[in-house]
């Protein structure tokens, strides 16, 4: 039986929000960094060459903007599965591995996160 994994991926996706477990971080926005690899069969929009045919990185990266910029997180981990359930949840993604980072969280130039993967990788 053949298998093909496709990703289509998105880095660097800059998003300000408030973030943090500390007293100060909770009056201030600052910025997470998420790159997301994300299973999809692009067989059919390779074929079509039609937007309605692929996975949206435009709607996805505007969906996971609104989410991240009007809400509020103690924890990368809390931020990090709420952006994977989305993914899942309204855009049918079976596979997914999402690193989020969290730049200067212990000290400047030093960057902290998570990486976690959901899902499947195949049928």
């Amino acid at each position: 039986m053949e298998f093909t994994l496709d990703i289509v991926f998105i880095r660097g996706l800059r998003i300000e929000t408030t973030i943090g477990i500390h007293a100060w971080e909770k009056h201030i926005r600052r910025p997470v960094v998420l790159d997301l690899e994300l299973a999809s069969d692009i067989a059919r929009a390779a074929a079509t060459d039609r937007i309605v045919d692929a996975l949206d990185y435009e709607a996805v990266t505007q969906r996971l903007i609104r989410e991240v910029s009007s809400n509020r997180f103690e924890l990368v981990e809390t931020l990090a599965e709420r952006c994977a359930t989305i993914l899942r949840d309204e855009f049918g993604i079976p596979w997914l591995r999402l690193s989020l980072n969290k730049p200067g969280a212990v000290g400047e130039g030093i960057d902290v996160g998570v990486i976690i993967e959901r899902g499947q990788r195949s049928d």
